[in-house]
């Protein structure tokens, strides 16, 4: 079985809407899909009616922003009460941080000679339900000023660029006690990727494992083969779930295709158990994953 459980929709910084992010799940041979984006809940409905039309599992979640060390780090957050209003409340909070920033850097790119309007960036995105960095570069290629997201990134929106700004985002065991209390499953996401690798170590892991994580996204594109070996050595040493997905963002990460990383069928039940307890222990009522029969 293929379970790929990391990926984003319009509703955030992805190209396709839910049901078509859906679809080519289901054509690339995905068995169950992970929708988490960035923040938000919003296209859960809509993936669910197209996961029982597609006949492959769904599990819902979010991918949520965070900071450590004044560096960006972002937790995914798999099956919490979606009404649970302290979660509500912090994503709103992150949002809201998200979307004042993008005048300030269009500021900063006007000082570089790059004129873009916030037209300009809304229009690469009707659904999001914030807009962000990516959108801002996907309006750099559109205007021309860059080939891809990724060049866009690296000459002006990355970390320590001209165009950098930095936004609110909740500590990560502040998130992991959020996700916890609205009865969800908080996994780490990439921890060795290009912004966290110095400051998630392993210590840091292991702390945040005291503070309740349930899992840590070890198969993925940014880790080397290295990496994943020694990630998944800490996931066990520390009793979490050893995730894998393809962080698919459509068209916006070209080398991230679905299914290109998966997670094992045990590790996946692993997660699943840590979602109910966390269920159970808060009382709240919480989405149940679609795994159809077929699956």
């Amino acid at each position: 079985m293929r379970i790929d459980l990391h990926s984003h929709s319009s509703c955030s910084d992805g190209t396709d809407p839910p049901a078509v992010l859906i679809a080519k799940a289901a054509a690339a041979g995905v068995d169950v899909l992970g929708l988490t984006d960035h923040d938000t809940f919003v296209g859960w409905d809509e993936a669910r009616a197209a996961a029982e039309r597609a006949g492959i599992g769904l599990v819902v979640g979010a991918e949520v922003s965070c900071r450590l060390g004044g560096k960006s780090v972002h937790m995914l957050a798999y099956l919490p009460d979606p009404t649970d209003p302290e979660l509500v409340a912090t994503l709103r909070r992150v949002r809201d941080g998200r979307n004042a920033r993008v005048p300030v850097i269009l500021e900063r790119l006007r000082a570089n000679g790059i004129e873009l309007t916030p037209e300009d960036v809304a229009a690469q995105s009707s659904a999001a339900t914030s807009l962000g960095r990516p959108h801002v570069a996907d309006a750099l290629v559109a205007r021309g000023y860059a080939t891809d997201r990724r060049d866009a990134f690296d000459r002006w929106l990355s970390e320590g660029r001209s165009a950098y700004v930095t936004r609110y985002a909740p500590g990560p065991a502040e998130v992991i006690h959020r996700v916890l209390a609205a009865g969800g499953a908080p996994v780490l996401a990439h921890p060795r990727g290009r912004a966290s690798r110095k400051i998630l170590t392993d210590e840091v892991i292991g702390e945040l494992a005291e503070s309740g994580l349930a899992g840590v996204e070890v198969d993925h594109h940014d880790h080397s083969p290295e990496v994943r070996k020694e990630l998944r050595a800490l996931a066990a040493d520390l009793d979490l779930a050893a995730l894998g997905s393809s962080d698919h963002h459509g068209a916006g990460k070209t080398d991230h295709d679905l299914g290109c990383y998966t997670t094992d069928e045990g590790e996946f039940a692993r997660l699943l158990d840590r979602a109910r307890a966390a269920a159970e222990r808060s009382g709240h009522t919480t989405p149940a994953p679609y795994l159809p029969k077929s699956t």
